[in-house]
């Protein structure tokens, strides 16, 4: 993988431990020449990810659309920063220029990014991996609902195993590099659509 897209908050809790994490996945990236893509923005775990993909002489490409870049929240500092007309546009060109796709923590629209893609994949729009970079815990609740939606029939397991996911930044790239989606997790493969 070359390129990999992380999906984070606009906020930054403070947390060393995530930090810390969001270091170590920016140093794993420039070591193994991944370019960074991301939403473009300078604040919160995105301004961290991309600042320190950015001092450990990588490549980030952000992206990002005209009314966030109007609200001062760009990051000019990056190698490459694409403005989009809107959000749609924003996300299809984020997916388009990944090879995988990685989840650190936030709140309603790395969720909502996260979903999107899993979806796609799910749909067999693409065959990327979809990383959850799981620090300290915080996607223990999410893990537990998603086991719910199999428990009561919602989810194929097939389909849970989709979600790849560790603890640390290196784990979750070797994981990432092996994952071949089962012909199995595609929704339409064996149903009567009829």
């Amino acid at each position: 993988m070359k390129s990999i897209c992380v999906y984070c908050g606009a906020n930054f809790n403070g947390d060393p431990v995530l930090r810390a994490a969001v270091e170590n996945l920016a140093q794993a990236f420039v070591d193994q020449e991944i370019r960074l893509i991301y939403g473009g923005g300078s604040v919160g775990v995105m301004g961290i990810i991309s600042n320190e993909v950015m001092q450990r002489k990588g490549q980030v490409t952000g992206v990002i659309p005209q009314f966030l870049l109007d609200l001062e929240v760009g990051n000019q500092e990056v190698t490459e920063l694409i403005v989009t007309e809107n959000m749609h546009q924003r996300k299809q060109k984020m997916a388009d220029l990944a090879e995988g796709f990685i989840i650190l923590p936030g709140g309603f629209g790395t969720l909502e990014e996260f979903f999107e893609v899993l979806t796609w994949l799910q749909l067999g729009l693409h065959n990327k991996a979809v990383g959850v970079l799981n620090i300290g815990g915080f996607y223990d609740h999410l893990f537990a609902q998603l086991d719910v939606m199999v428990e009561h029939k919602m989810l194929k397991p097939a389909n849970r195993a989709l979600v790849v996911d560790a603890a640390e930044p290196l784990e979750l790239l070797q994981k990432m590099k092996s994952f071949q989606a089962s012909p199995e997790s595609v929704w339409y493969k064996d149903r009567d659509l009829t």
